[in-house]
């Protein structure tokens, strides 16, 4: 995991080529089908630009949409590993209804299907990670389909601009203060997807419950629930908030962020603000979360456990089948 962690930004320096070109046909519009690891790139890119027109769908199938709107949008199958049945599945859903798709994944029954049917699609390196750590291929691939350049020259210059190293000691500091605690991540509705990343890595790697909400919607009821009283206190004891604030975010949201942090406080509640700082949007997104990849790892070795693995998800898969 420490290796993916310190190798993390060499993945922007991958080329997307999109192969069977000539059936890709260029839309305006898109629906990422994805489950786990493999919509987070998706995510991301809506914290990067919100104005991106983007449905996600983590399920079986298609979203409900009108046919006339589903004719002009492009379908991007996403997953990692290619055998996300969940992804084939909505993927046969767009075969059947005849609608613009593509697939980005390394390898599997993805690429296996785009290939039998001619399918335009991104073959992601496999360099044996695991698809939360796969990160970057999957960004460069999403950006390279879309066609957003601005995007793509951002991500490319993240290469050079990230530097793992620089905040693990930051990360495992961050896992030692949160010892025998369950972190639960705040931020504005923009940067949704870094706390819900961050909640993920939280689970998956450091294998602790995490959870995550934003402001100002938590403002009209989470918080309430957290109005300690010697009736409840036992209930809040083991919560450790993480407020990811952003300079560029609402005045307004920041506000909110500064007098919730006090009344969380004065309740007795620990928190700790971290700040997102980069040179570019991009930047400030993926250095947050290279800083949680090192907090996760860390938590999950200060509980003897592997940050790597994932063997309830594997349990789970072999009960599916």
């Amino acid at each position: 995991m420490i290796n993916a962690i310190l190798n993390f930004p060499k993945q922007f320096g991958f080329a997307p080529k999109i192969l069977n070109k000539a059936n890709f046909k260029r839309r305006k519009k898109f629906i990422v089908l994805g489950m786990g690891g493999s919509h987070l790139a998706a995510d991301i890119l809506l914290s990067y630009n919100p104005a991106l027109p983007i449905i996600i769908r983590s399920d079986y199938g298609l979203p409900q949409a009108d046919e006339k709107e589903l004719a002009k949008t492009l379908i991007i199958a996403s997953s990692y590993s290619g055998n996300t049945e969940e992804v084939i599945d909505g993927l046969q859903a767009a075969l059947a209804k005849n609608l613009n798709v593509a697939v980005t994944a390394v390898g599997g029954k993805l690429i296996d299907i785009a290939k039998e049917k001619n399918l335009p699609y991104v073959q992601l390196p496999d360099t044996g990670i695991q698809p939360r750590s796969a990160l970057g291929y999957s960004i460069m691939a999403l950006l390279k389909v879309m066609n957003v350049k601005e995007g793509l020259k951002e991500a490319k210059a993240l290469k050079k601009i990230l530097n793992p190293k620089a905040s693990e000691q930051a990360g495992r500091e961050l896992a030692s203060r949160l010892k025998n605690f369950v972190p639960v991540i705040y931020a504005s509705a923009r940067n949704r997807a870094v706390a819900y990343n961050w909640k993920i890595k939280f689970n998956e790697t450091g294998k602790i419950p995490s959870f995550y909400n934003v402001v100002p919607e938590l403002n009209h009821n989470e918080m309430t629930g957290l109005d300690v009283k010697d009736a409840t206190k036992k209930l809040s004891d083991t919560l450790y908030f993480i407020f990811l604030k952003d300079s560029a975010d609402d005045a307004r949201v920041q506000k909110r962020m500064d007098i919730l942090k006090t009344l969380y406080q004065d309740r007795g509640l620990p928190v700790e603000v971290i700040e997102m700082s980069g040179a570019s949007v991009m930047a400030k997104i993926f250095s947050s979360l290279v800083l949680a990849d090192w907090a996760a790892t860390y938590t999950a070795e200060q509980y003897g456990l592997d940050p790597e693995q994932v063997p309830m998800v594997e349990e789970f898969k072999k009960q599916m089948q």
